[in-house]
C-alpha cells in the first residue's frame, strides 16, 4: 500500500511538473519589419503590395519554422532577415539604396538576449548577406562592431559569400538616387545649401529590414539589416549598426529592432530605452514602446518605428509613420500580416 502510495504520489509531482514546463516549451514567436515610412495604399498598387505581403509572409514563416523545429532565436533572426536581404523589394541587401557615390554601403547587427553578447557590421559593399556576417563577429570575434574593408577582409577570413557589388544594383533605387540627386541640385541653385531636416530625406530610407524572435528555451534575440539612405555621404552610418539604437535583446525584458530615421535613433537610443523602461519603471512592452516612439522620437521631430517582443513572447509593433511592414506569428501560432496604419 505504501509503494503504492508514493508511486501515486511520485506520478502526480512528474505531471504537475510537466504542467508547468510545457507552456514555456511552446512558448516561442517571432516578429519582422520590412521598414517604416510615409507608405499609404494610394500609391500602391494591388499587384506590389501582394508582392510585400507574400515575401513578409515567406520571410517571418521562415524563422518560425526554425523556432518550432527547436532552433535557437539567433538563428531564426539571421535567417528570416536574409530572406528580406535577397528581395530587391527592401532596402537591405539586394534591394539596398545608393549612396552619393553611387554604391551601396549595407549595415547589419544582431544581439543573443541570453549572454548580451551582439555584432555588427557597416559599409560592406561586397557581402550578400550582411545580417550573417554581424552574426559571425559576434560568435567568431571578440569585438562587436567591425567596418568597411576590415569588415569584408573578416567576411572571406570566415567564408561569408561575397559577391560583385553589381549584385546589389537594382534599377527603382538607382533612379530613386538620380531623383535626390537632382531635388538637391535644384536646392543649391535656388539657395546655396541644403536643408539638413530636408522631408526628402525622411521619405527615402524606409526598408530596412529587422526581426526579434523567442525560441523554446526562452531567449530573445533581434537583428536588423539596412542600405541606409538614399544619396548618404562621407560614409554616413546610421542606427542599425549601433547596439541600443537599432537593435537591443535582453532575456530580463525584451529584444527591439528599429526602423527609421537613424539619427533620431541613435541620439535616443530607442531600443534600449525601451527595455530600459521596462527594467527601471516597471512599464509593460506596449506602454514602453508608446513612451519612446510617440512620444520621446515625435518630440525631437524623429520619424520611424519598432517591432519588439518581452520575454513572455508578447509582441508590439509601434511607429509614428504613415506605414510600416510587418508581419508576426505569436506564441498561439497566429499570422499578422499588416503594412499601413490601422491595420
Amino acid at each position: 500500500m505504501k509503494k503504492t502510495l508514493a508511486l501515486l504520489l511520485i506520478l502526480f509531482v512528474f505531471v504537475q511538473c510537466k504542467s508547468v514546463q510545457s507552456p514555456t516549451k511552446d512558448n516561442f514567436a517571432i516578429v519582422i519589419h520590412g521598414g517604416a515610412g510615409t507608405i499609404l495604399k494610394k500609391n500602391m498598387s494591388p499587384e506590389l503590395e501582394a508582392e510585400y505581403k507574400a515575401k513578409l509572409e515567406e520571410a517571418v514563416k521562415v524563422g518560425y519554422a526554425v523556432l518550432k523545429n527547436g532552433g535557437s532565436s539567433i538563428e531564426a533572426v539571421e535567417k528570416t532577415i536574409n530572406v528580406m536581404e535577397n528581395s530587391p523589394l527592401f532596402n537591405a541587401g539586394k534591394g539596398a539604396v545608393f549612396t552619393n557615390q553611387g554604391k551601396n554601403e549595407l549595415d547589419a547587427s544582431i544581439m543573443d538576449g541570453k549572454t548580451l553578447k551582439a555584432g555588427a557590421i557597416a559599409g560592406v559593399t561586397t557581402v550578400k548577406n550582411p545580417i550573417s556576417l554581424a552574426r559571425a563577429v559576434m560568435e567568431k570575434s571578440e569585438h562587436v562592431l567591425l567596418a568597411r574593408e576590415g569588415a569584408e577582409y573578416f567576411a572571406k577570413e570566415n567564408g561569408l559569400e561575397i559577391v560583385n557589388p553589381a549584385y546589389f544594383y537594382t534599377e527603382n533605387r538607382y533612379q530613386s538616387l538620380l531623383k535626390a540627386q537632382e531635388k538637391e541640385k535644384i536646392e543649391l541653385d535656388h539657395s546655396g545649401s541644403t536643408s539638413f531636416y530636408d522631408p526628402y530625406i525622411k521619405d527615402n530610407k524606409f526598408g530596412t529590414v529587422g526581426c526579434v524572435a523567442l525560441d523554446k528555451n526562452g531567449n530573445l534575440a533581434a537583428g536588423t539589416s539596412t542600405g541606409g539612405m538614399t544619396n548618404k555621404k562621407w560614409s554616413r552610418v546610421g542606427d542599425t549598426p549601433i547596439i541600443g539604437a537599432g537593435t537591443y535583446a535582453n532575456n530580463n525584458t525584451c529584444g527591439v529592432s528599429s526602423t527609421g530615421w537613424g539619427e533620431f535613433f541613435i541620439r535616443n537610443v530607442v531600443a534600449y530605452d525601451i527595455s530600459a523602461l521596462m527594467e527601471y519603471k516597471g512599464l509593460s512592452l506596449d506602454n514602453a514602446a508608446k513612451e519612446v516612439i510617440q512620444k520621446k522620437l515625435s518630440k525631437l521631430g524623429g520619424n520611424g518605428g519598432i517591432v519588439a517582443m518581452d520575454k513572455d513572447g508578447n509582441i508590439t509593433m509601434e511607429f509614428n509613420t504613415a506605414g510600416m511592414y510587418r508581419a508576426s506569428i505569436d506564441t498561439k501560432g497566429k499570422l499578422k500580416i499588416a503594412i499601413y496604419d490601422k491595420e
